[in-house]
């Protein structure tokens, strides 16, 4: 587990532009509807920042009128007391009406930043929906999820405190700018002397910070790869007590990331000191310069007082650009994973005017059909084969011979290269996706269950219903047994992926569920391979009732589930080698004759029957290579069937 899940954060290795004008068009469109909010906000910053760069005048204003004139002439005037009680309370008022605007402004702009990230979501989630599974088969599933978590809380930072808190900055740099020009012009220059060395230092730490920021993230999405992967497969680890291994592959992962945070804080450690220091200098200046001009009464001693304070005022918003960088950059970062995200197009284009589809007959015809995972490795080779409405026929063959490739192109989870596939005479690319599938029930050997109830699990994807139709559904199918076991029956927790349930029990859940779907075509892609024979027994007389008036395709790797079929189809190699009954294929002593005698040769003296066994096809392998091939080629091992849906 070293390598696969290293490669899958490999796009977040290259450094990407720090402002990208293209996304932040895109970014201000979710901003948009909040037009009014962000309005507000603005305003409220530009109160905000005229407030603060009150205070400092107001300190001025008392000491050159009331406290600097009477310095040392004898007793205090009654109206120096009042004026000094007014200028006071007037600081304070500007205080307590900047706190609460600060309030109000921070609050308006989280509210943004909250709905503005709800709405994101919503529609990242509503585009991965329409996906196929082509795009999922290459993707970790940890990098989506990031997606629609992490990178969106990113952005959610830069509409709540990045955008509009820069423009508060920018105020109230504009205003101390202002106010210490207004004041002393000559004082201001040589105050502003130090901001090359400002300008220097920030250009520095952006450029350290812009390289260690994206090693950072890159070490973490490696953490959370490995450690997805480590939980997906820990049965796996478990079985081959590889626990240490794999702890040590963490580990280093791990100090990966640490030693790359740690580079990125002492960038901080020595950005802000460094701040710091010039500020220092700034007001060093202010003090030598000022102090100069007092003496020389050039300058008041009050103006002087109000410069030093528009000195620490001025390398605040300073900062807070610095801090923000990192905002920017990690929001430029996300945005461009999640526009690339939200551009991708579903391998399987829809019609762009959809045929119309009530209820489908199911006929089903495959005409010529070529079909590759990648590129031109075919794992369906030149198909062709008719499914008349209301038949059952089956699909045999051993594993990688492209049974679910075909199941994949029926649902149009995949799209073919070459050929047609139609549906009642219809060009399957001429239906919509949605109501293609409509018609379509699939039964997987690997059964999925959502963390509900039974009910709500049985439900999933029907039409609307009275609440009985779901029980009976598990009746029929022959779940009645199991349902009287459930203390709280159809309402009873099925847990996550249905762990509370046992494989046969999920297998039967899946049936009803495909019962209670009502689709005019089935499709069972060895949906019996994982259940005992016990269970196998009790599904396959409810198979008759699930069946009865479908059209399905069985695709199996147990005889029992296919010799009353009406059809079979034999697959090798990605090409339809034989069809016909069970009873003429053993006649021909072909390819599926050898996987029925090579299953059944198996078989303990004693015995029961040939017909009655649940032994599996894919043992049989080896004994179906030795099988002439017409028309030569091969397809990557398993490359049909790893990819089913």
């Amino acid at each position: 587990m070293s390598g696969p899940w290293e490669s899958s954060v490999h796009d977040e290795e290259t450094v990407g532009a720090v402002y990208d004008h293209g996304l932040a068009k895109r970014l201000v469109r979710y901003l948009r509807p909040y037009r009014k909010e962000i309005f507000i906000s603005v305003a409220l910053l530009l109160a905000i920042s005229l407030l603060e760069v009150a205070g400092p005048y107001i300190t001025k204003v008392a000491i050159d009128t009331y406290v600097r004139p009477l310095h040392g002439a004898g007793p205090v005037p009654e109206v120096a007391i009042r004026g000094l009680i007014v200028l006071s309370l007037l600081y304070v008022g500007v205080l307590v009406v900047a706190f609460a605007l600060r309030y109000w402004q921070t609050y308006t702009m989280s509210m943004v930043g909250q709905r503005a990230m709800q709405d994101l979501r919503l529609e990242i989630f509503r585009h991965v929906e329409t996906l196929t599974p082509s795009y999922f088969d290459t993707r970790p599933v940890g990098r989506i999820l990031t997606r629609v978590t992490q990178d969106v809380s990113v952005l959610s930072e830069l509409f709540a405190q990045g955008v509009v808190a820069v423009i508060g900055d920018v105020f109230l740099l504009a205003g101390i700018i202002g106010a210490m020009l207004l004041m002393n012009w000559r004082l201001a220059l040589i105050t502003f002397a130090t901001i090359p060395l400002l300008v220097i230092a920030t250009a520095v730490f952006r450029a350290k910070v812009r390289v260690s920021y994206r090693r950072v993230r890159t070490r973490l999405a490696r953490i959370n790869a490995y450690l997805q992967e480590h939980l997906q497969g820990v049965e796996v680890v478990k079985l081959f007590n590889v626990e240490a291994k794999e702890f040590r592959g963490f580990d280093r992962a791990n100090k990966d990331h640490l030693t790359a945070h740690l580079q990125n804080l002492f960038y901080y450690a020595v950005f802000f000191p460094t701040v710091e220091f010039i500020g220092a200098i700034a007001l060093a200046l202010i003090v030598w310069f000022g102090g100069l001009g007092i003496l020389e009464g050039a300058v008041t001693f009050g103006v002087v007082v109000a410069f030093l304070q528009y000195s620490e005022r001025f390398y605040q918003p300073v900062r807070d650009l610095s801090e923000k960088y990192n905002v920017f950059q990690s929001a430029m970062v996300a945005s461009e994973r999640i526009f690339d995200l939200l551009d991708t197009k579903p391998a399987v284009p829809e019609p762009a005017r959809p045929v119309p589809v009530e209820r489908l007959r199911g006929g089903v015809e495959f005409d010529r059909v070529w079909f590759a995972y990648r590129d031109d490795d075919f794992v369906l080779r030149d198909i062709s084969f008719r499914i008349a409405p209301g038949e059952k026929v089956a699909l045999v063959g051993a594993t990688g011979a492209g049974k679910s490739s075909i199941a994949n192109l029926l649902t149009r989870f995949y799209e073919f290269q070459r050929g047609s596939i139609r549906l009642d005479g219809r060009d399957i690319r001429e239906i919509g996706g949605r109501a293609l599938r409509r018609q379509i029930g699939l039964v997987l050997q690997d059964v999925f269950l959502f963390a509900g109830s039974v009910r709500e699990n049985l439900r999933f994807g029907a039409r609307e219903r009275d609440r009985g139709e779901a029980e009976r559904a598990l009746q029929e199918i022959g779940g009645g047994r199991m349902l009287g076991r459930l203390p709280r029956g159809l309402e009873e927790e099925v847990g996550e992926r249905g762990v509370y349930f046992s494989m046969g029990e999920r297998q039967l859940l899946a049936f009803a569920r495909a019962l209670h779907y009502d689709p005019s075509l089935l499709i069972l892609d060895e949906a019996t391979s994982s259940v005992d024979v016990e269970t196998e027994r009790v599904i396959q007389s409810a198979l008759r009732r699930l069946l009865e008036g479908r059209t399905s395709l069985v695709i199996a790797h147990r005889l029992s589930t296919i010799l009353d079929a009406d059809r079979i189809l034999v697959m090798h190699r990605g090409e339809l080698r034989e069809q016909g009954t069970h009873a003429e294929l053993l006649a021909r002593g072909g390819i599926y004759a050898r996987l029925y005698e090579l299953q059944y040769s198996r078989q303990p003296e004693g015995a029961p029957e040939a017909p009655r066994k649940a032994a599996r096809l894919d043992g049989g392998t080896p004994a179906l290579d030795e099988a002439p091939i017409a028309g030569g080629g091969r397809t990557s091992d398993g490359a049909g069937e790893g990819a089913s849906a």
